[in-house]
């Protein structure tokens, strides 16, 4: 970013727009055909052509685990189209299986990951400013201090300033990606020296999914507004508008995790997904109930979508502040059965689109994205285009 692009960022005047991306594997590439849509209509809305990106229109993007690999790249120019043509290539790579012996502590190796991540990002580019289009949040957890650990790249953020020895901003980021997609049984922890100087800040870090932020959405909330954060934005149905991608909802697939027909491996290996579907809702609901919500599909029978509607049933128009502290669009696909044949997609497995590493169901993952991003519609983005 230049100098005038960081001033914009906290130009108050100016209405602030936000993107998150879930955790959840493979399953990334159902979120990038989503976010194909979303950057051609905004393109398309804003007259900016074939060199717009996303970047340009999001102020703040952040993710969890794959959404971090996504989110990072959108944060560094990339178009979603490169991104998903990425997922497409690497895939089979990023989940390469480990060596037999080796999966008694993971199941696939760690260094085709980070070669990829390497390879997209480069080895030098850090959080600083001038590698980065738009700011950035990467969700990840520290076991070493058992704590969450976003990481932003905001240059006015307490640890973010470069003259502290252990500088957020100093910290490469494709290492940062790697620790945020480390999920337990998957991969290997990623053990980063924050400190050079200071061999006791040397930390190991796990899957950001491992935190309550799998869905990072009310997360970046606060952290854009809490002053103690340092963004600063203001909140309000006029001046914050954010976006939430997920990578699919399996409940029902998942049901059975704790089978004792299933072997301990097997069980291990649900564990990640159990935990990002609870944290996903929890975080969905929070938007839902504190910010406003534009177009989402119901949380449950019980409390439904949460969109405000009228005495006889009517959506209120957005031209009718209702006082919330942001604009909200929550984007996910239920990948049960009955999820997907109520998309037309009944032919395909949800066994195999479940799965964190559903490498072989790439294809069923698109066409699956590509029919969510047909629930994309301008309107969802009210006056912030």
């Amino acid at each position: 970013m230049a100098k005038e692009d960081i001033e914009k960022l906290f130009d108050l005047s100016r209405p602030k727009k936000m993107l998150t991306l879930d955790g959840g594997g493979i399953r990334g590439a159902l979120t990038l055909e989503v976010l194909v849509k979303i950057e051609k209509m905004l393109a398309h809305a804003t007259g900016k052509g074939d060199g717009f990106r996303l970047c340009h229109f999001f102020d703040y993007i952040g993710g969890t685990s794959t959404g971090a690999i996504i989110a990072a790249a959108l944060a560094r120019g990339m178009s979603a189209t490169e991104v998903l043509q990425f997922y497409t290539e690497a895939g089979p790579d990023m989940f390469d299986k480990a060596w037999i012996l080796a999966r008694v502590r993971h199941l696939y190796e760690t260094k085709p990951l980070a070669d990829q991540l390497q390879g997209v990002f480069g080895t030098h580019t850090t959080l600083e400013p001038q590698h980065l289009k738009c700011l950035l949040l990467v969700v990840t957890r520290n076991v070493t201090t058992d704590s969450p650990w976003p990481i932003s790249s905001n240059p006015r953020a307490k640890y973010n300033d470069p003259n502290r020895p252990d500088c957020n901003m100093k910290i490469p980021l494709w290492q940062l990606v790697r620790a945020s997609t480390a999920a337990p049984i998957f991969f290997e922890p990623e053990v980063i020296q924050w400190d050079p100087t200071n061999p006791a800040k040397r930390f190991v870090f796990v899957d950001g999914g491992m935190t309550p932020y799998n869905n990072p959405s009310f997360l970046m909330y606060r952290m854009a507004t809490l002053p103690q954060y340092k963004v600063g934005w203001k909140t309000g149905e006029r001046h914050l508008l954010l976006v939430s991608i997920g990578t699919g909802a399996a409940p029902e697939v998942d049901a059975d995790v704790y089978s004792p027909g299933k072997n301990a491996l097997s069980n291990l290996a649900g564990i990640p997904s159990a935990l990002m579907y609870g944290a996903s809702v929890d975080q969905d609901l929070n938007c839902r109930t504190v910010g406003r919500c534009i177009y989402g599909a119901p949380i449950d029978r019980e409390i439904g979508d949460l969109i405000p509607r009228d005495a006889g049933g009517n959506t209120v128009p957005l031209s009718e502040d209702l006082g919330r502290s942001f604009l909200y669009a929550r984007y996910n696909a239920e990948l049960s059965l009955e999820g997907l044949r109520k998309m037309g997609l009944g032919d395909i497995d949800p066994k195999k689109v479940s799965r964190l590493d559903s490498v072989d169901a790439l294809e069923d993952l698109s066409r699956v994205g590509q029919k969510l991003a047909e629930e994309v519609k301008i309107e969802h983005f009210g006056s912030f285009v």
